[in-house]
């Protein structure tokens, strides 16, 4: 089959194993005479560890910890901050002190269960707002992992001149990410090397932890992806822990060492989504336009810095929303505390940030008694214009298309007139992600590099870095190479990943994959191209290119933080009980500028995913922490949206190409996540008439709001 439009759908390759239930997981594998793993977690959130107590241990099985890590007991991620294994203190409930590793899994279970670990308990920070007064210091001076601050403008200069002032605070929890398979990593010792076999996003970035963690030279350490249940940014940095402590169980004991994960033990240890408290203080001029705005931004990191940092430069880069303010000042922190370590999530912190963003448009054109549809409007970016960073907008922004269209389809204007006093609701959110690596990261830190090789049968294989975990990225690849090269989509040849064969093409994180790495692969399939010789074998190795003209200051944040945005606007109608305070959801409808969508059905399915998602999170997704401890445990306690919570999600493109993307190709997968949960906030709010501020939205909490009004 030849790839004629590039849009056009075609079979995945991985659909036939899915659908049918084949597909070989990482707990389906066999490994002989492997050995199991059990880790002990600690039951304090803050703690000195004074003395463990092993029981005796039958021959065959080990005690894998701190003092078996032979190079660097700390993760390479941002910062060297979260041990492999807990080393004098433990700072949040699950982090790992040991491994029990043995032949049998329910003697590992036994002896795990019969460890004693004595504790000194020390007082603990549970909150933001602890953190934030530092009555206890649990990291650095402040309790700041990151402490941020930017602006553009003079902020000072239109304060005395606004003509209104509005002020208010926006809040958001916990989010699980509950990929379809919880987290594991099988090691083996072979030939005096370790290979390490897992699920995960980022195969380079577990192959670095690894080699720091055992001291040893960059090519004694093999990665290889296997087949991955779902990643969701949770399979980010976190699998690097269980890589370096499966390492080092494979060095101690020479077997092949097995970890992976029940699905309490992935929920209850692994990183989630952070929460965020988020201020607001916007200025207006007569006219109702948006001249200044103040943002005051504070996420929970946890009990380490992880990338929290990361996410925190998202959050405050997005919390200005959609919207053309000449005058900016923003300040953001990520706080220590002792709770479970948060870390990447799909949207990266963008959720957080326009779910505060958007509420505000809408509480501001309550106040001043505007139609919110004309006021974003009269607000939005456009070409030309300037980011909250002060780049430049440099290619057409179709937001007024966009929704134009998302309002037709969904009949919104007339709507949310009609349904005004009738506990019906409709709302609109408006937002952007920025593709790739934040300002100079694709081309200082990531650069990326891709291969080609064409063999001698003319068929080509692809040698990348990026992994498949259900987003259609195999595929997408695939159709990028044979469109260019002018050959059948079969003749393309895409495996998983094996740090042994291919190059360090970045991790599969901010929606790079098809943007940045496919753009090198078409690059790639056009040098090839033109030195095609049949029945001839050929390599082609490129890098990545950053496009000319665009800034950026990672000290100031100042410039182009991004090459090119992704936008969306989201529509949902909701009904609200009376009785029971539910919510059911009567209609969704998207519409999204992706640039040229690679395959549209996988592009669907992003949105579709996406988009429940995000409305899982402002919905029924509760997760609480109660002096360290989560409340929410398993997946009994922890509820997630199923096919049958949503109705169907209707969607249309309108796009604007990305020059420097494959076939004009911008980010997708994040972008779908982001609007979701503010437009359902928003059409809550406006069914039950009283404003809102918070999301998960529960029974509970609108009944309070119904009952007792809004206490902003």
């Amino acid at each position: 089959m030849f790839i004629k439009d590039i849009s056009k759908p075609v079979k995945r390759i991985d659909v036939d194993e899915k659908i049918c239930g084949t597909t070989k997981y990482l707990a389906d594998m066999e490994f002989k005479d492997a050995l199991y793993a059990k880790t002990l977690r600690s039951e304090n959130a803050r703690a000195k560890l004074l003395s463990i107590e092993l029981p005796e241990m039958p021959e065959g099985y080990f005690i894998i910890d701190k003092d078996d890590i032979p190079g660097r007991n700390k993760v390479r991620m941002i910062f060297y901050d979260q041990p492999f294994f807990a080393e004098d203190i433990v700072n949040y409930i699950g982090e790992p002190i040991l491994l029990v590793v043995g032949p049998e899994n329910e003697k590992v279970e036994e002896l795990t269960s019969k460890i004693k670990v004595n504790y000194e308990e020390l007082p603990g920070v549970f909150t933001i707002a602890d953190a934030e007064k530092c009555a206890e210091i649990i990291y650095g001076k402040d309790n700041c992992f990151a402490d941020y601050k930017y602006g553009k403008g003079d902020i000072e200069s239109i304060k005395d001149t606004a003509a209104h002032v509005f002020e208010r605070n926006y809040k958001t929890g916990y989010q699980e990410h509950v990929y379809l398979e919880p987290q594991g990593m099988v090691g083996s010792y072979e030939d005096g090397r370790v290979k390490i076999v897992g699920s995960m996003q980022c195969p380079y970035y577990i192959k670095d932890a690894v080699v720091e963690a055992l001291g040893v030279e960059y090519d004694k350490v093999q990665i290889v992806q296997s087949n991955t249940g779902g990643g969701f940014g949770g399979k980010e940095e976190y699998p690097s822990i269980l890589g370096g402590q499966v390492a080092a169980a494979v060095l101690k004991t020479k077997k092949t060492v097995k970890l992976i994960f029940d699905r309490d033990e992935d929920i209850q240890c692994t990183t989630k989504r952070h929460p965020s408290d988020i201020t607001l203080k916007t200025y207006l001029d007569k006219d109702y336009k948006i001249i200044g705005v103040e943002a005051d931004v504070k996420l929970d990191a946890g009990a380490y810095a992880g990338i929290s940092n990361i996410v925190l430069q998202r959050t405050i880069f997005a919390v200005i929303g959609a919207y053309n303010v000449k005058n900016v000042k923003v300040r953001g922190r990520a706080f220590a505390t002792n709770n479970i370590v948060t870390g990447a999530y799909r949207g990266f912190g963008g959720p957080q940030a326009f779910l505060a963003a958007e509420l505000n448009m809408e509480y501001i054109a309550e106040k001043i008694n505007i139609d919110v549809l004309n006021f974003k409007r009269k607000n939005l970016l456009k070409k030309g214009d300037f980011s909250s960073t002060g780049g430049t907008f440099r290619e057409d922004i179709l937001l007024p298309e966009i929704i134009d269209t998302v309002d037709n389809m969904s009949d919104y204007s007339n709507k949310r007139k009609a349904y005004k006093n009738t506990l019906k609701g409709i709302g609109m959110s408006v937002f952007f992600h920025g593709g790739g690596f934040t300002g100079n990261g694709e081309r200082d830190i990531i650069k990326a590099k891709v291969k080609l090789k064409k063999y001698a049968d003319n068929k080509v294989e692809i040698f990348v870095a990026n992994v498949e975990m259900g987003q259609g990225a195999s595929t997408t690849l695939k159709k990028i190479a044979a469109y260019i090269l002018e050959i059948p989509f079969e003749d393309v040849i895409f495996t998983n990943p094996d740090t042994d064969r291919v190059p360090d093409s970045g991790p599969t994180v901010a929606s790079r994959t098809t943007m940045i790495v496919g753009k090198i692969v078409e690059n790639a399939a056009s040098d090839m191209k033109a030195n095609w010789k049949q029945d001839k074998e050929m390599e082609v190795i490129k890098r990545y290119e950053h496009p000319k003209g665009f800034k950026w200051d990672a000290e100031k944040f100042v410039g182009d933080a991004y090459n090119t945005y992704s936008w969306g606007a989201n529509v949902v109608e909701v009904e609200v009980d009376p009785v029971t305070y539910e919510v059911d959801v009567n209609g969704v409808w998207t519409a999204f500028d992706v640039g040229k969508a690679i395959d549209e059905r996988i592009v669907e399915g992003q949105i579709e995913g996406g988009v429940a998602q995000g409305l899982g999170y402002a919905s029924m997704e509760v997760m609480k922490s109660k002096e360290g401890k989560l409340i929410q445990r398993t997946n009994t306690d922890y509820v997630v949206p199923t096919a049958k919570d949503f109705p169907k999600i209707h969607s249309k493109l309108v796009n604007c190409p990305y020059e420097n993307g494959p076939s004009g190709a911008k980010s997708v997968g994040e972008l779908t996540t982001i609007g979701s949960g503010a437009a359902y906030a928003i059409a809550v709010q406006n069914a039950i008439g009283k404003p809102l501020n918070e999301i998960p939205i529960t029974p509970e909490l609108l009944m309070e709001v119904m009952e007792n009004g809004s206490e902003n």
